[in-house]
């Protein structure tokens, strides 16, 4: 009984150390993220092999939620159980929300935000290689067909139409479902899953609610309610932001509701800390505190639901095939989301040159948390 507790304590701080860390220097985004958490758990130390990664990439696009923490809570869940399933997304969350109080702050204090450009002009190249190397990676596992081959550029032809990000997703798990079940060739596993993404679909409203004086309960209950149906990017997050923060009950203007979200895209960490700056802004250091904890909180529930549910669908040969085409899909989402950043990340030849350095150092396993401080660091010599 001592050695498995030991074992389980070892199992809890290897967690913690990894996913403290991440939070603290895990910049670029969630996509960022999960090519990070790629390199660390299924590359460095062998915790997942690249299936059960890719099969949980899959299982957090499908829910609500911020994409890129709900992946640290499933590799918790996994490494470690319940209590590792808590430590990985405590660990990975507060961090990044510690460094957003901090910067808040500042910013009601002085009235600005700190000046970072020289910064983000390194990180961003050394972002972009390792999205890039781990879409490489994690590719050569997940399209194992031609099939699959044709379904991922399928998907990457409706997200570059304009798709929405979830229904690309599951037309993707449909379309290899029903190719599964009825032997469908290439081609028409191709035209199914355009018939199924090829419209665009909005992005989901925030219902319709009445005009409310501010509180700290409203504050709460306000990003619970994100937390638990928000599909889709940091820009959606700030349409749900703006159409009841500033819209509708007039708490925040639309200046300071474009500095909170520039804070969620330049800290570390999880992108949805943009919650921790509004909440301080409008109610202080109680604020922040429960705006951060209702956006994250109904992650750990929908994550320790899903952590359950998906063993038993990769045993079954149709929902199997399901969670192939769905990551098939997620992986097609990933480059699109690569090249948007090679496009804007690698201006001129200098960021092209520590892009190139970056992807040197990946592939002499230079841990990604020094490129990227490395990266910000050479962007204060070199940015234009």
């Amino acid at each position: 009984m001592a050695s498995a507790d030991g074992d389980r304590g070892t199992r809890l701080r290897e967690v913690a150390a990894l996913f403290g860390r991440l939070g603290t220097t895990a910049f670029g985004g969630p996509a960022a993220h999960v090519s990070m958490m790629e390199e660390e758990v299924v590359g460095r130390r062998r915790w997942l092999s690249r299936e059960q990664f890719l099969d949980m990439v899959g299982a957090t696009n499908l829910i609500p939620g911020p994409n890129s923490t709900e992946l640290a809570i499933h590799i918790g869940y996994a490494r470690a159980g319940m209590r590792g399933l808590v430590v990985a997304g405590s660990c990975f969350i507060l961090p990044a929300a510690a460094m957003t109080l901090g910067i808040a702050w500042a910013y009601v204090r002085f009235g600005a935000l700190p000046q970072v450009s020289t910064f983000l002009y390194g990180v961003k190249p050394v972002i972009t290689a390792i999205v890039l190397l781990a879409v490489w990676r994690l590719a050569r596992t997940a399209i194992r067909s031609v099939a699959l081959a044709v379904l991922a550029a399928a998907a990457v032809a409706a997200s570059a139409l304009g798709a929405h990000e979830l229904l690309v997703l599951l037309g993707g798990g449909v379309a290899a479902m029903l190719a599964a079940s009825r032997k469908t060739a290439g081609r028409d596993l191709s035209g199914l899953l355009i018939g199924k993404m090829g419209v665009p679909v909005a992005s989901a409203a925030v219902a319709g609610a009445a005009v409310a004086p501010f509180s700290l309960a409203a504050l709460f209950l306000f990003f619970l309610k994100i937390g638990s149906v928000l599909f889709g990017s940091g820009y959606v997050l700030l349409a749900f932001l703006r159409a009841d923060l500033v819209e509708r009950w007039h708490w925040l203007t639309n200046a300071q509701l474009l500095d909170a979200i520039a804070v969620g895209q330049f800290t570390p960490g999880p992108v949805f800390c943009t919650a921790t700056f509004v909440g301080y802004l409008l109610g202080g250091t109680p604020g922040a505190a429960l705006a951060t904890l209702g956006i994250f909180l109904p992650a750990f529930v929908f994550v320790a639901l899903s952590g359950l549910v998906l063993p038993r669908l990769r045993r079954s040969p149709r929902a199997g095939a399901f969670l192939d085409g769905l990551n098939a899909a997620s992986l097609a989402l990933m480059a699109v989301v690569s090249w948007q950043l090679a496009r804007t990340a690698l201006p001129d030849w200098r960021a092209a040159a520590l892009g190139a350095a970056a992807v040197l150092g990946l592939r002499l396993r230079v841990n990604s948390a020094w490129l990227v401080l490395g990266g910000g660091l050479a962007g204060h010599f070199l940015a234009p």
